[in-house]
């Protein structure tokens, strides 16, 4: 550590006795310096753990003329370091890896040790994959802004957190964390398991001279995300009593509504009445082993005869599913006849 750091450290500690005296749990040292890549120009990074906001005043951003460096003395809460510990994304080197240069009691060092505990667990649990599908969602609307955006200007802000976001979680995946700083990302990915084409379709990101090229990059690396982190679990077969009552119920919902579109001409409708049928379908699907629906594939924006019959092919090839297992699509000829079986059960 060279002596700009060591003074550094003393005057936080030295402050925190003066005005903060009960605030002040721990100070360690991590990045750069601990992992001996630092250069001249480099800062330091120092864990400085408070224990309330009053320890807000050791916080310090300056840069020193004499060696041209920045330097953010930055605090940090017992709470944030909690959030670090759910392993919510993957960089939390400062909570696993910091070394201990002032810890005021056995209480502070054994609290962080039991918080660096708690992340390592995490990690190695199936606990982290579901980490890692929270983040794909926040990579979704990431690209939902790079479309949307007015310039491309914004559109690159965007695709950069979106980038950032996709690291998370690759190394989360991996059941792994970030150990040294930002440009040495690809190379703690080396040799773990990373998306299809995943560097390249970053590369054509910061390469896109243009909102489409832009665009098209960010798609391929979304879809290389999604396809990243999907996993196929085996699924059981539909029961009677997992699957009755989907038919009748789509029937109900949205059957008449099919056709009542199709008497008006109300494409709109149409279009979203055969979507609720179709997101039924993936929801039961995603649950239990079924045929693939791909209602929407089909849909005719100018035919909407065609959209109410294929809603009625689609409901009735959903309908086989039932008679796989021997059950009975429950039809009454009228309402009396409804009334008395129903009042017979």
């Amino acid at each position: 550590m060279r002596e700009v750091h060591k003074k550094i450290i003393d005057a936080v500690i030295e402050k925190a006795k003066k005005v903060c005296p009960d605030s002040l749990a721990l100070v360690g040292i991590y990045g750069s310096v601990l992992t001996k890549e630092e250069h001249p120009r480099s800062d330091l990074d120092l864990l400085i753990v408070i224990d309330d906001d009053n320890g807000r005043q050791l916080s310090k951003t300056f840069i020193l003329e004499d060696e041209g460096i920045g330097y953010d003395v930055y605090c940090t809460s017992w709470e944030m370091l909690e959030g670090d510990a759910e392993c919510g994304h993957g960089h939390i080197s400062k909570l696993m890896d910091s070394e201990i240069v002032y810890s005021r009691d056995e209480a502070a060092a054994k609290r962080l040790e039991d918080l660096r505990q708690k992340a390592a667990e995490v990690l190695t649990s199936d606990a982290v994959i579901g980490k890692v599908f929270e983040i794909r969602d926040q990579i979704s609307r990431e690209y939902g802004y790079v479309a949307a955006a007015d310039s491309i200007g914004m559109q690159r802000a965007h695709a950069a957190f979106m980038i950032s976001l996709c690291f998370d979680a690759v190394i989360l995946w991996n059941h792994k964390y970030f150990k040294r700083s930002g440009k040495y990302v690809f190379e703690e990915l080396k040799g773990l398991k990373v998306p299809e084409n995943f560097s390249e379709n970053i590369d054509g990101i910061v390469r896109a001279d243009s909102s489409e090229k832009l665009i098209t990059s960010a798609t391929k690396l979304l879809k290389s995300m999604v396809a990243f982190t999907t996993i196929t679990l085996e699924k059981p077969a539909p029961t009677p009593e997992t699957i009755a009552g989907a038919y009748e119920e789509s029937f109900s919902n949205w059957r008449n509504k099919m056709y009542d579109a199709m008497e008006r001409g109300d494409k709109f409708s149409s279009f979203m009445n055969l979507a609720c049928l179709q997101s039924m379908m993936d929801d039961i699907g995603s649950e239990l082993d079924i045929p693939q629906f791909n209602v929407m594939e089909d849909y005719r924006a100018d035919d909407l005869k065609h959209n109410a019959e294929l809603f009625d092919s689609e409901l009735e090839r959903f309908g086989q599913e039932y008679k796989k297992i021997g059950l009975d699509v429950l039809r009454y000829k009228d309402v009396d006849d409804f009334v008395a079986d129903y009042l017979r059960d």
